[in-house]
């Protein structure tokens, strides 16, 4: 029987209320849900949920209801047990590292930017411009376009509306030309990018969905210009990014739908 709200409780204690309200296979809450569970008012339940999703911790979607929000999933990235997505995917990327000795790494969206959740590198990889908990730019970075461009037209809007910053000579500006490789994205599941977001360096990469054809994460490749030629790194691109959804109960008939974000960009 979920708890009732008593006097002298302190703060801290019913804002874990709300967050140990999701578990396993109940990771979406509405706020009548959350009340029911935790036992709180429910004005008190509004008010603490609220705080939690001004603070990163959940996510609100538009529909009302609550989940995780990537604050809060970085945090648990610390803890000896890993999240659900690192666990699946870790797999499928040491194969991928094995093969091509280079950087393999797994990122999901935040707001208006894309974020490094794992990398395995090569101690003679190329250098790039973020570690694991960096951020990357949507526009330019193959994790980031895979994650734009099934993230929705709201979101490309308002990264198209604060411009398209130049990381290398290559990187493309254009919010035409952009407009057309997310299209191209959406239709293959893959991005490539050459040396857009860091000189010298190519990136392949592809969408991971979940069980409702969500796009949950984007996984990548990142080569040396020059060195491997894209086009022969993307079939096994591919290959571990469905068999990654595959193990995160993805099927055909699911479809594709759009990626997810803590917060509003």
């Amino acid at each position: 029987m979920p708890r009732t709200s008593q006097p002298g409780r302190s703060v801290s204690s019913r804002l874990l209320d709300v967050l140990f309200a999701f578990r396993p296979g109940r990771s979406r809450l509405s706020l009548a849900e959350l009340t029911r569970k935790t036992g709180l008012p429910h004005a008190t339940v509004r008010r603490l949920a609220l705080e939690l999703v001004e603070a990163g911790a959940l996510e609100r979607a538009p529909d009302g209801s609550f989940s995780v929000g990537i604050r809060l999933w970085q945090l648990g990235t610390l803890a000896p047990l890993s999240v659900p997505l690192r666990t699946v995917a870790l797999p499928f990327m040491d194969d991928l590292h094995t093969a091509l000795r280079q950087h393999v790494q797994l990122a999901v969206l935040e707001g208006s930017e894309a974020v490094l959740v794992e990398r395995l590198s090569a101690g003679n990889a190329v250098d790039v411009m973020s570690k694991v908990g960096g951020r990357l730019p949507l526009h330019c970075s193959g994790v980031g376009k895979v994650l734009l461009a099934h993230a929705g037209p709201e979101l490309i809007e308002q990264v198209l509306a604060r411009g398209l910053s130049a990381y290398t000579e290559r990187t493309v500006t254009d919010p035409a030309r952009l407009r057309e490789q997310l299209d191209e994205c959406r239709e293959t599941g893959v991005a490539v990018v050459l040396q857009e977001a860091t000189p010298g360096a190519d990136s392949v990469a592809t969408r991971v969905l979940d069980d409702e054809g969500k796009v949950v994460a984007a996984l990548s490749v990142v080569v040396s210009a020059g060195s491997v030629d894209p086009r022969t790194v993307r079939p096994a691109v591919i290959a571990s990014g469905l068999a990654v959804s595959r193990r995160l109960g993805w099927r055909p008939s699911a479809g594709v739908g759009h990626a997810g974000s803590s917060s509003s960009a």
